[in-house]
């Protein structure tokens, strides 16, 4: 990776490289004020589906991060861009929150549970055994099955709590029907975040704090990739993989001098 070109787009990973447990990652305030003052093009990803990029702004200013709104790149966006470029117009019932909704009506999607393109599957807090019943009926009846992320288990100060992946686990079990998924580690998320900000995979880099997500998706896209410490994998982690982060860092505070 030593003759990559020099990094001019930067992307990273939300939770566990900004942000941990509801606090911000030391340097990391510092970190997206020097990106916002370089001027250099940036996207703030995350494989979470629930909230609109206006709700994770908020949630990331009370912490000290002033990212803008036009900087977050959630899978429930990503999931909506692709459906509009493979079926523009469609049709869709959808199990999730307002940030798979919103980003499904704005691309001009229709949600309806009349014989829909597609069944698309998100992140909500509370999944109704209703709702899923009634999407493992649709994807029988012949609907595609499309899930915002593979994610089987999310946060909680209670503990896991199960996420779109399990859920999609049981609908696949019931009908014989494996989803899509849009969300990390497919390089389509990370595709798709390159065209949002019109960056070049050759001049990008990838901060991410899990190897067989972050890592993973970045490396599958070209991207240059850093593994901060901050989050999930360890270095000692990292090295198990047969696949190895271009570079690994303690935190994004080591990465400010190279904006």
């Amino acid at each position: 990776m030593n003759d990559r070109k020099p990094v001019q787009s930067w992307l990273t990973d939300m939770d566990g490289v900004l942000v941990h447990e509801g606090q911000p990652v030391p340097g990391a305030p510092e970190f997206i004020a020097r990106l916002r003052s370089s001027g250099r093009p940036f996207l703030v990803l995350t494989n979470n589906s629930i909230y609109t990029p206006r709700d994770l702004q908020a949630r990331l200013v009370r912490m000290g991060l002033d990212v803008p709104e036009s900087a977050i790149w959630s899978s429930a966006l990503a999931t909506a861009q692709f459906l509009a470029d493979q079926r523009p117009g469609g049709t869709a019932y959808v199990i999730g929150e307002a940030g798979l909704t919103t980003a499904l009506h704005a691309v001009g999607y229709v949600l309806s549970d009349f014989a829909p393109d597609y069944v698309v599957l998100g992140e909500t807090r509370t999944y109704s055994f209703e709702a899923i019943t009634r999407a493992i009926r649709l994807i029988n009846d012949g609907a595609r099955f499309i899930c915002t992320n593979p994610d089987v288990t999310g946060p909680s100060m209670e503990g896991a709590l199960p996420a779109a992946g399990s859920v999609a686990a049981m609908v696949s079990k019931a009908t014989g029907v494996e989803p899509y998924f849009v969300g990390k580690p497919n390089p389509m998320m990370m595709r798709s975040a390159l065209n949002t900000i019109d960056a070049h995979s050759e001049s990008t880099a990838m901060i991410g704090d899990r190897m067989d997500t972050d890592i993973l998706c970045g490396l599958e896209a070209g991207l240059e990739t850093i593994l901060v410490l901050t989050g999930i994998s360890s270095r000692t982690e990292a090295e198990r993989y047969p696949y190895r982060p271009s570079r690994i860092v303690g935190s994004v505070a080591d990465l400010i001098d190279e904006i």
